[in-house]
């Protein structure tokens, strides 16, 4: 009966000792990348994306820390998430109403973004691979880059209204990608009129 209650007794301080160790690492990273929300709302519809924001720190970014024509996962930490109220239309694609993990694949001229259905708690495996699985990939469009003249220190994603569109924003160093998204109800509410 001693035997068995120093047992569990060590495997629950084992369970402590890794739980403590894993709550301190976490908060460690989140130091470096902290994380954040960013919200748009139109009407009925609400969109919402979180992700943790790594800073430049005088780094190569693309084509260096974030390889060319990789899969990323958008930021740092955990898997990026995007959700949306209802269906949309991002680049002219159906997009159901729902929570996905954004990965993106960035190459010089264009990336590629990847909305997925499951959720992944953190964005790569313990080997550093990315840990999106493909074959829940929803929706995969493409959108050129856009050179910034000023550099952005921290990895940003933002939302903005131009053109009839509300666009999802990915801004770091000096590069600018902008994916097009539109309601679909409010397009026939327009072509009605």
């Amino acid at each position: 009966m001693l035997t068995l209650k120093r047992t569990l007794l060590g495997m629950g301080i084992a369970i402590a000792v890794i739980m403590l160790s894993y709550i301190i690492y976490k908060n460690n990273t989140k130091s470096f990348s902290p994380e954040d929300t960013v919200e748009y709302s139109s009407g009925d519809l609400v969109l919402e994306v979180f992700y943790n924001r790594p800073y430049k720190k005088d780094r190569l970014i693309f084509g260096g820390l974030v390889p060319y024509n990789e899969v990323w996962r958008t930021g740092a930490n955990e898997a990026t998430t995007f959700f949306t109220s209802k269906d949309i239309l991002v680049d002219g694609s159906l997009l159901p109403k729902g929570t996905y993990t954004i990965w993106t694949i960035p190459m010089e001229k264009s990336w590629k973004i990847i909305f997925n259905s499951e959720m992944y708690p953190w964005g790569i495996t313990a080997d550093g691979i990315p840990s999106r699985l493909p074959e829940y990939d929803v929706l995969t469009i493409e959108a050129p880059v856009r050179n910034l003249k000023n550099p952005v220190e921290q990895f940003t994603i933002f939302f903005n209204e131009k053109q009839g569109f509300t666009h999802l924003n990915f801004a770091w160093d000096k590069t600018l990608v902008r994916v097009p998204i539109k309601d679909p109800e409010n397009m026939e509410r327009v072509k009605g009129v």
